[in-house]
């Protein structure tokens, strides 16, 4: 990844189509409308800029690392957004054979708390597992830390890595991970150019979980059956997290 060609979430997710085809039926134009709305700004990047208004300083481009970040943001809100993400997060929990597309959605999570090194062992092991946002997120992930060999190399994964085949099985209409409210403020966060954050109650959840110790990566969270009935969820506030 250079500065000169900035790789961004529209251009990849254009390119590669990654949450498009990791999630089907999930319309990444209209997410990426929600992030932009109520901007008067080319892009999502550029929002924070001009929400501010007019100045007399024209803002510097975002170094590649700073772009990086800026994107996985928005990617990890994204994730979080796709009505499957319930669904997918409660089979990483369930199966026996934990699921590359809920190991997305539980790294995404880790990365809202600021656990950067829980959210790149999932990603790793749904890249493991074929999944292409996974391997899409790793380039983001390691581009934010300048490590821009893994990025490129991330960034080959994403690009060589196929969309799962078959027809997808019909499902019961899903339930949202979060609140609308959560969700939506996640978006404006990064349309803002804000660092998208869980309110206190959802991290509290999260930071409750059993950890693992890895020897790369240090102690990891692991998801539990109850976890997505922990975490408020629907179109209110949600309920108060179970203590079990």
């Amino acid at each position: 990844m250079r500065t000169n060609d900035p790789a961004s979430i529209r251009d990849l997710l254009d390119q590669a189509e990654v949450l498009a085809d990791t999630y089907a039926d999930y319309d990444t134009e209209a997410a990426r409308q929600r992030v932009n709305a109520q901007a008067n700004c080319p892009s999502s990047v550029a929002a924070a800029s001009c929400a501010a208004g007019p100045g007399p300083e024209v803002p510097r481009p975002a170094a590649a690392h700073e772009q990086a970040a800026r994107d996985l943001d928005l990617a990890v809100a994204l994730i979080v957004d796709t009505p499957q993400a319930a669904t997918a997060l409660a089979r990483l929990a369930d199966d026996d054979r934990p699921d590359p597309e809920g190991a997305v959605v539980f790294a995404a999570l880790l990365h809202l708390i600021g656990d950067h090194d829980g959210a790149q062992f999932w990603w790793q092991f749904a890249a493991g597992g074929g999944n292409r946002t996974a391997a899409f997120c790793l380039f983001l992930a390691h581009g934010r830390r300048a490590e821009f060999s893994d990025a490129r190399h991330w960034r080959a994964q994403a690009r060589r890595l196929t969309a799962p085949e078959g027809d997808t099985p019909a499902a019961a209409p899903a339930r949202p991970l979060l609140p609308e409210s959560i969700r939506h403020q996640l978006l404006t966060q990064c349309r803002s150019g804000s660092r998208p954050t869980l309110p206190a109650r959802l991290e509290a959840v999260i930071n409750r979980l059993p950890v693992d110790p890895d020897q790369d990566f240090g102690t990891i969270p692991r998801p539990v059956p109850t976890l997505t009935d922990d975490l408020p969820h629907g179109h209110g506030h949600g309920h108060a997290p179970s203590q079990g």
